[in-house]
């Protein structure tokens, strides 16, 4: 019986293989040349794979793809992800593994710590320094009845005919790519220099972009006071970032500035307890210097050290 099932899924993998052969073949598309050089896990990379394929099917077979995509939902149902495409104003076309949002507008649906997903991913498309459309939510598995936390990547598509799509699949339970925090750390940046202090509120919001999972980003000053607490949402406690010292001693953001004297943007490693394990184990801060106001600031998140296997 388990062999039976490693042949099925050699199959799947074969027929997937063969069908992007004879789709993909001739089709030029700015997203050609796939680079997946920043992430660390292999998950990550199939997925963003997963979907870039079936991107080209559908910029190159245009509406016809869909009847193709739902004969063949099976192929685009994996384990860990599905595939799924909506138009630009929301409503779902496909979905290999929810048939019953097709048809169904969700512009206005919210996961259930009030993000809205739809309106997030077309924010994702239009950043380009998020080159993959990564947006970070909470969905429910198909088939159970509980939430999970998800991130998914998209690519935008224009068909022959000139429709526009999003085209999109997402991993539950994912790991913790440094990538995703340089994409908000950077588009925090962008916002300050949009908006000026203007922009904090926006950042600290906690049903924002800035803010998923364990992951928020956070803002101090020169001196390490900070702007937006990477800890609490609020000021009354005075803490000093600069003194801050991780399990072993070291003080990861007093490193990072002095490094931050000649660059714009810094990555520190830092040691701390495991909340699931009895040791320690490795976080990553990245730290981006920006202008707000005239005065020298300086942007963060910290995220989980990508740690073997990959």
């Amino acid at each position: 019986m388990q062999l039976s099932k490693h042949w099925r899924i050699l199959t799947v993998f074969s027929v997937l293989f063969l069908i992007q052969a004879i789709f993909v073949s001739g089709c030029k598309d700015r997203y050609e040349n796939l680079d997946l050089t920043m992430y660390q896990y292999r998950d990550t990379k199939n997925l963003v794979n997963f979907v870039y394929r079936a991107s080209l099917i559908l910029k190159k077979e245009g509406m016809k793809s869909l009847t193709y995509f739902r004969k063949n939902r099976t192929l685009f149902n994996m384990p860990d992800y599905y595939l799924y495409i909506y138009d630009m104003k929301g409503t779902n076309i496909y979905h290999a593994g929810m048939q019953n949002l097709e048809g169904k507008n969700l512009w206005d649906v919210t996961d259930k710590n009030g993000k809205k997903i739809v309106q997030l991913v077309l924010e994702a498309l239009d950043n380009a320094d998020n080159p993959h459309g990564w947006v970070h939510y909470s969905w429910w598995k198909s088939g159970k009845f509980y939430p999970v936390p998800k991130s998914s990547c998209h690519f935008k598509v224009r068909t022959p005919e000139g429709k526009e799509f999003f085209i999109g699949g997402g991993i539950n339970y994912p790991h913790e790519e440094q990538e995703f925090i340089r994409i908000i750390v950077d588009d925090a940046v962008q916002l300050i220099g949009d908006k000026g202090k203007d922009a904090l509120g926006d950042i600290s919001d906690p049903i924002s972009k800035y803010n998923y999972r364990n992951v928020h980003v956070f803002a101090f000053c020169r001196d390490g006071k900070p702007l937006i607490s990477p800890a609490i949402n609020s000021s009354f406690s005075e803490i000093n970032l600069l003194e801050c010292a991780d399990q072993v001693g070291q003080k990861p953001f007093k490193n990072a500035m002095k490094k931050l004297e000649s660059a714009q943007r810094t990555w520190e490693v830092f040691m701390t307890k495991s909340r699931y394990k009895r040791k320690l184990i490795k976080k990553s801060l990245y730290i981006r210097k920006v202008i707000m106001d005239e005065t020298e600031i300086y942007v963060a998140a910290i995220t989980d050290l990508p740690e073997p296997p990959f």
